[in-house]
């Protein structure tokens, strides 16, 4: 069993130059595992902090952070800072703090999300994908894409039960009964609009 938030049978491999690094799978890791699971060692820092930082460190903060659904900006801890973003990602964000295998994900195949429901403070532009016409993440994504991504979390989850998850253990304990309960087919997933954050609520309830 790892306690690493990152499914175990993964590794950091350089792509080129213009990407970076990205994040793949040495094993076959099945459609419904758990890839990727919130846990205590990732840090969580308000808007409050990143702004005291220096322009460098601020920026690198915001680069590998993501913002959950208070606002709050997340810096994971291991190797899942560097999954990169796909219009046809691999992984599939839930609302229960953890991601799954959209589909089967084999040996040598890249680990991404669509950073779509990552709440990017803004556009994020993407090389095209062939059978997408998007080319920019906005910040707003989530509002107009949570039925497919709904509709790809539930997928993933009718092979949760079948499949090895290492990862489970960490599941945050608050979600464990609703999770079972999906999994058994007794309960309906939440939607991902959970995750959204919302800056126009968030600035009316600060004024």
């Amino acid at each position: 069993m790892s306690n690493a938030m990152m499914h175990p049978h993964t590794e950091l491999r350089f792509i080129n130059e213009s990407i970076g690094y990205g994040v793949f799978a040495t094993k076959l890791i099945p459609k419904g595992t758990i890839t990727w699971i919130l846990d205590d060692l990732d840090q969580a820092f308000d808007e409050s902090y990143i702004a005291s930082l220096d322009a460098v460190r601020r920026e690198r903060l915001i680069k590998y952070s993501y913002r959950d659904d208070r606002g709050l900006y997340i810096l994971c801890w291991d190797i899942a800072r560097y999954v990169n973003h796909s219009f046809h990602s691999s992984c599939i964000a839930t609302p229960y703090k953890f991601e799954l295998a959209a589909r089967d994900i084999y040996p040598g195949d890249e680990l991404t999300d669509d950073y779509g429901y990552f709440n990017l403070d803004k556009p994020f532009y993407c090389f095209p994908e062939r059978g997408s016409a998007r080319t920019t993440v906005m910040p707003d994504d989530i509002l107009h894409y949570y039925p497919e991504w709904d509709h790809k979390a539930a997928e993933a989850m009718l092979s949760f039960n079948c499949v090895e998850q290492p990862l489970k253990h960490l599941i945050d304990h608050k979600f464990i009964a609703k999770v079972t309960a999906i999994a058994r087919g007794e309960a309906k997933m939440d939607s991902i609009l959970a995750c959204y954050y919302d800056r126009a609520a968030a600035l009316k309830a600060v004024s």
